[in-house]
C-alpha cells in the first residue's frame, strides 16, 4: 500500500507544530513584542531558556572559573610528589593519590579545595590523609601555609613582569 505524499506533508506540518511553546495571552508580560513582518507578535523566549534554533546559533556561553590560578598552581607544585587522580578547576578540587615526600617515610594523599578567587588562607582546604587515617592538624597546617607562600611567590613573580 503506498501513502500519499499529501499525507507525508501534513504529518510533518503536524509535528513540526507540535514543537513549538504555546502563545501567552497577556503582552503585559514583556514576553511579546511586534514581529518583523505584518506587526505579529513574535515570542521572545525567557533568559536562560532555549528553543530548537539555538543548535544553530553560536555558542555565546562564558564559562568564569572562581578559582585563585596561583592557589591552584601553587597546590600543584607543593604536592608535585603525588599523583594526580583528579582535577577539577571549576569547582577548585585537586585529589591525588598516595605518595611519599622526599626525605619522609610516610606515604599521603590530599584533597585540595579552593573555594574562592581572593589569594587568602580562607580560600584553602586542604586534606591530608596516611595509610593510617587523618593526618595531624598540624602537618596540615604546615601543607597549607607552604602552598599558600608558594602562592604569594607566583603573584610576587607575575607582578614584576
Amino acid at each position: 500500500m503506498r501513502t500519499h505524499p499529501l499525507v507525508g506533508l501534513i504529518c510533518l506540518v503536524v509535528l513540526a507544530s507540535a514543537c513549538s511553546r504555546p502563545a501567552q495571552q497577556s503582552l503585559a508580560s514583556g514576553t511579546y513584542h511586534p514581529g518583523l513582518i505584518g506587526g505579529n507578535p513574535r515570542e521572545i523566549t525567557e533568559p536562560g531558556e532555549s528553543t530548537i534554533w539555538d543548535v544553530f546559533g553560536p555558542d555565546t556561553t562564558e564559562v568564569t572559573v572562581n578559582v585563585n590560578k596561583y592557589l591552584w598552581a601553587a597546590s600543584l607544585d607543593v604536592l608535585n610528589f603525588l599523583p594526580v587522580q583528579a582535577v577539577d578547576p571549576f569547582t577548585g578540587v585537586i585529589v591525588t593519590g598516595y605518595g611519599t615526600p622526599p626525605g619522609g617515610a610516610t606515604s599521603y594523599r590530599a584533597t585540595v579545595h579552593i573555594t574562592d578567587p581572593a589569594l587568602e588562607a580562607r580560600a584553602l582546604r586542604v586534606s591530608l590523609h596516611s595509610r593510617n587515617g587523618l593526618v595531624s592538624t598540624a602537618t596540615t597546617r604546615k601543607v597549607e601555609d607552604a602552598i599558600l607562600s608558594r602562592a604569594r611567590q607566583m603573584r610576587i613573580a607575575d607582578n614584576r613582569l
